[in-house]
């Protein structure tokens, strides 16, 4: 009996032991894989770090802003940028790590100095950096840490607010750590998210106001504070000289400007023409025809301002017309691809954009996550299982493409097949009207959010008179359309969803069935699909690349297949114009230019 109970307590002692060696402290944690940078790194590869600190930026933006609150509902889409902006920077909250845009889904130690975790990812410890402190100098504390997670469960919007829905256990370790323990719910990529989560400071926040919107500057730990706001109009940032993190390796080379303003325009001319003026400093530009055709004014031919292409290494992600599938007429597979196909994407190409545009085809083309050009192979068909019964067999064997039109806006031999699928969803043409069964005349709204929204959308509606259907459109301010794309009150949309080299649970936030009716959601589309959600759950909980890329695969045919959206273009490029003052890293990463390591060459 003695030897037994012996025999026990050594493998009870070895499993210890195990699960300790598990939870090294290390350095960065990457989705898949080992992150690329080496405990020593001193900065990351697109940063430079002899970059003189100083000057300013202004940037420029569309819309309005009436909350320096980002985490909550009532500011949502409205909240000053900056605050908390993967564009811009995260100028006045730190994260508890820093990603790195070079790399699929990596992520380095900020205010958490190192993580520990194991193979399982059944847990995460963060230890805080000792030096991180609060722009008031108070330290930066485990209790803040627990307490921005409470907070957001208790008035966050999502998804911060579900933060701790797969968290069985927070607590504190230690002197300067927190660890949290997951339960049954979570996935691989959870413990990521975390890690991406920006802190707030328990000691300056009223938590039975922290709901409401507000145009108080926050108190942060990062590199900027809040020094001017111009309701709707403007918000000045003044950098930190004592910003805690500043040599930090993954800091090193960024956040270089002492002063950054970000300044609202109405409408987009009217940003274009204060660029031009040198009121804006940088201008990213999406049009390839305004790109050939506006760039002529003095500036550019004097060399103050400066045309950049940028070539990102990043899938295409998928803009498009979304029906809302939570109008009844738009829930038939059938109807949505008919609608599709009556788009004559050659058409709007040749004769608005110059052939300019590459037609999309898959939300993850130009990587090898997409479907294009590859057929299920047997890995792919476990995980669909007998969803693959669902899924058109063409983009099963990967051949499938969007048809291609005579650019005639009326091909006829599209059309014609737009109208058997339209039958087959109980639709057809009578007395020159689309009409269903009961008589019922199929007409839609497109709400559309700009000039350049609306030339498309005005597009799609000729070609849909063509067969009968009225499309009515209508441009509405940005506050309305905030509104309503926000309380998903619209029949189609124009909307872009960015895909990147590691999907995750932002595929929730836009195509599950838990999001389909929380306002704030991405479900632009309202799709509630148990399919879709056990597609979704094998990208989150896929360890190895292959079963990683398989799942991303599946799911991108099980999208394209489903018709949520008509796709519309890509570019493989990023356009910038800048002001020759302003200057920026000859390293381009994986995912394209990164302003935040950019700088004022005046600067002394």
């Amino acid at each position: 009996m003695r030897a037994l109970f012996l025999s026990l307590v050594w493998v009870l002692a070895t499993t210890a032991c195990v699960t300790v060696a598990r939870a090294e402290p290390v350095h960065g944690i990457a989705m898949h894989g080992a992150p690329a940078l080496a405990a020593d790194f001193k900065n990351f590869p697109y940063a430079n770090p002899a970059v003189k600190k100083g000057g300013k930026i202004a940037y420029g933006v569309i819309g309005t802003f009436d909350s320096l609150n980002p985490f909550i509902l009532k500011s949502m889409r409205t909240t000053a940028r900056g605050m908390l902006d993967p564009e811009f920077g995260n100028l006045v909250y730190d994260s508890l790590m820093q990603r790195s845009r070079d790399e699929a889904f990596s992520m380095y130690g900020l205010l958490a100095e190192t993580v520990e975790w194991d193979e399982d990812r059944s847990f995460i410890q963060f230890n805080l950096n000792p030096k991180a402190k609060w722009a008031d100098g108070q330290p930066v504390t485990p209790e803040d840490v627990i307490f921005t997670f409470e907070l957001w469960r208790d008035k966050g919007r999502v998804p911060f607010s579900t933060r701790l829905a797969k968290v069985e256990k927070m607590e504190k370790v230690g002197e300067r750590s927190v660890r949290f323990t997951f339960n049954a719910d979570s996935d691989r990529e959870f413990p990521m998210l975390l890690a991406l989560s920006p802190i707030l400071p328990k000691h300056a926040i009223d938590p039975s106001t922290f709901d409401q919107s507000s145009l108080k500057p926050p108190l942060g730990s990062g590199p900027y504070q809040v020094d001017e706001v111009k309701p709707g109009e403007k918000i000045v940032y003044k950098r930190d000289p004592d910003y805690w993190a500043k040599d930090l390796p993954s800091k090193v080379g960024m956040d270089n400007y002492d002063e950054i303003s970000v300044e609202y325009f109405l409408q987009e001319n009217s940003l274009f023409e204060a660029f031009k003026k040198g009121e804006i400093d940088i201008y990213a530009e999406g049009s390839p025809t305004k790109w050939a055709r506006s760039y002529n004014f003095p500036a550019v031919q004097s060399g103050e301002v400066v045309k950049e292409t940028f070539t990102p290494k990043t899938p295409s992600g998928m803009l498009g017309f979304v029906f809302n599938t939570r109008r009844p007429m738009f829930a038939n597979v059938k109807l949505r691809q008919g609608l599709a196909l009556v788009f004559d994407f050659e058409w709007v190409n040749r004769n608005l954009f110059d052939g300019a545009y590459t037609r999309t085809q898959s939300y993850w083309q130009n990587s090898a996550l997409s479907y294009l050009g590859v057929a299920a192979d047997d890995r792919e068909l476990g995980l669909l299982g007998e969803i693959s019964r669902r899924i058109n067999p063409s983009v099963l064997d990967g051949s499938y493409r969007l048809p291609v039109t005579d650019a005639s806006g009326r091909d006829r031999n599209v059309l014609r097949e737009a109208v058997t699928l339209l039958r087959e969803a109980g639709y057809g043409i009578k007395n020159g009207k689309m009409v269903n069964e009961q008589g019922q005349p199929l007409a839609f709204e497109i709400m559309t959010q700009n000039e350049g929204q609306e030339k498309f959308a005005l597009a799609y509606q000729r070609f849909l008179l063509a067969l009968g259907i009225t499309a009515t459109v209508r441009t509405v301010d940005d506050s309305q359309y905030q509104q309503r794309s926000q309380s998903f009150d619209y029949d189609v949309i124009i909307k872009s969803f960015a895909s990147s080299l590691s999907p995750g649970i932002e595929q929730m936030n836009r195509w599950s069935s838990q999001s389909r009716d929380r306002e704030g959601t991405d479900n632009f589309a309202g799709v509630a699909d148990k399919d879709i959600d056990a597609l979704i759950n094998n990208i989150v909980q896929a360890r190895a690349v292959e079963d990683f890329t398989a799942s991303v695969r599946a799911f991108d045919r099980m999208l394209v297949s489903n018709f949520y959206v008509v796709p519309l273009y890509h570019i493989g490029a990023q356009w910038m114009a800048r002001h020759k003052h302003i200057g920026h890293p000859n390293v381009v990463p994986l995912y394209g230019y990164q302003l935040p390591t950019w700088w004022d060459e005046r600067a002394q």
